[in-house]
């Protein structure tokens, strides 16, 4: 398992030029904090995306997240070489085609179909198929306290999905909250094959050659089938809230969460996830002024407890991986 070199009070460790690393110590702690932080950030994409999405479509709007996302990239592009062979480049790129192009188009088509409770409750899912696919594919082992941190975590997601807009506004759909739900279980395959990379090579290799390869796949289909992106009409309000998208809930979520995924069991950060609708839930209390019901406050707390208890109390087992030499 691969890890960064961090602040964290330990002596930091060098990258070697291929982006290899040695098998090191792992900072249960400090990896939990970057998936929770990770999955607050995503939870503001939701309230930056409703921006973007007034004034262009949901496809043009994906395609803006990641080209702004590269421009942090781009510089780790020149300061890390991939060092990947051909089978972990085959491996990079269906995890880039399946996380970036197909993941995200299908779930915000899927968003536009449905209400967005019904798409919150959705994502809501997300640590359990997380905790099912990485005992699946990943051979982790989740214990009861494990699992009953999951429950709890989902249940307060499904709350405060319910209760954040009892008033509602437009009908949900089946097809869009089915959509959603495919874009969670595309989006599995993308952290455990992430995670699998992550064995032998850095978060940040894994992060901006896999975003590299997923933003390129955008720039060819979606002028294709979606036309031409706007640009002269579009308010600095829309680019503001692209670039934040961008920057901050694509390229700076996907280092924190992939380096957080080298230090902590995938099935247990999953409950992390939950954060997500949390963060969408606050967002639109103190900035949109929605009102929060007592279901939802009651969600919050079993979001917290569930990740409290997770973090200290879970002894979930993730099998370490040499890397090649």
């Amino acid at each position: 398992m691969t890890a960064e070199g961090r602040g964290c009070g330990c002596a930091p460790l060098v990258l070697c030029d291929s982006g290899d690393m040695p098998v090191i110590p792992k900072h249960r702690a400090m990896g939990f904090l970057s998936c929770a932080l990770a999955s607050s950030f995503w939870g503001c994409g939701f309230f930056f995306g409703k921006i973007a999405l007034a004034e262009m479509s949901f496809a043009h709007m994906v395609l803006y997240r990641f080209l702004f996302a590269m421009i942090v990239l781009l510089p780790l592009l020149v300061t890390h070489r991939p060092g990947l062979n051909g089978k972990e480049w085959g491996t990079l790129a269906l995890a880039s085609f399946l996380g970036v192009p197909v993941q995200f188009l299908i779930q915000f088509y899927g968003l536009s179909l449905t209400t967005v409770s019904h798409a919150a409750l959705m994502v809501g899912t997300m640590p359990v198929i997380l905790a099912v696919g990485a005992t699946l594919f990943a051979h982790e082992r989740l214990d009861a306290t494990g699992w009953f941190a999951l429950a709890g975590s989902t249940a307060g997601a499904a709350l405060i999905a319910l209760g954040r807009h009892a008033r509602g506004a437009g009908q949900p759909s089946l097809t869009g909250d089915l959509l959603v739900v495919l874009s969670l279980a595309i989006a599995l395959f993308w952290i455990l094959l992430n995670k699998r990379l992550m064995d032998r090579h850095s978060p940040i290799v894994v992060t901006a050659y896999g975003l590299l390869l997923g933003t390129l796949m955008l720039l060819l289909w979606v002028p294709l089938r979606y036309g031409m992106p706007p640009m002269a009409h579009v308010s600095m309000k829309a680019w503001l809230a692209l670039a934040a998208s961008g920057v901050l809930c694509t390229a700076t979520t996907t280092l924190l969460w992939n380096w957080g995924m080298t230090q902590v069991p995938a099935s247990e950060a999953g409950v992390l996830l939950n954060m997500e609708p949390l963060m969408g839930s606050l967002l639109g209390v103190f900035v949109l002024g929605e009102h929060l019901g007592p279901t939802a406050w009651m969600g919050g707390c079993l979001i917290f407890v569930a990740a409290i208890t997770l973090t200290t109390r879970s002894k979930a087992h993730v099998p370490e991986h040499q890397p090649a030499g």
